[in-house]
């Protein structure tokens, strides 16, 4: 079963990866509403994007990747792996969302974003790093709290919809 849960957690990663690189495909300006707000005011200054399109890139993003993201987790823990009660969804999802969350916090934003110049925005460049070291410690904060909370969420909605 962990070997199983390790896969699927994989997978969310590499959705996350996809979702991304579809997203800077064009340049990382496709996804200046994941900066802060000093450099999207520094690509709308320049003619980059403007406010709208970073509004519009910010709500399609969650509208498409967040509802895509928990039912994948709910159709691996319920469907695939057929758990039933809280505590087996739970612990499931959480490690599945826990792993997305290492994806993330590790190779995304540590190595891809810090280390490459893949989501370099022209002009922008002096206002790095793109995530300081306090959006770090809030990242991996939210990541481990806010993922064991949705995990509760969803183990406690889905315990009470199979019973």
């Amino acid at each position: 079963m962990l070997l199983r849960l390790l896969l699927e957690g994989l997978g969310l990663g590499a959705l996350l990866v996809l979702i991304c690189a579809l997203g800077i495909r064009k340049g990382a300006v496709g996804r200046v509403h994941l900066y802060h707000e000093d450099v999207q005011s520094r690509a709308i200054a320049q003619g980059l994007i403007t406010k709208e399109q970073i509004r519009k890139n910010s709500l399609r993003f969650k509208r498409l990747c967040i509802p895509g993201y928990l039912a994948y987790v709910l159709v691996c823990v319920y469907a695939l792996n057929g758990a039933r009660g809280f505590l087996p969804g739970f612990w499931q999802l959480f490690v599945i969302l826990s792993i997305m969350n290492v994806i993330d916090r590790l190779l995304i934003d540590d190595y891809w974003v810090g280390h490459t110049d893949a989501w370099v925005i022209p002009g922008t460049e002096d206002l790095r790093p793109y995530i300081t070291a306090q959006d770090k410690r809030k990242k991996w904060c939210f990541g481990t709290l806010g993922m064991a909370a949705i995990s509760a969420i969803l183990s406690g909605v889905m315990a009470l919809i199979l019973h």
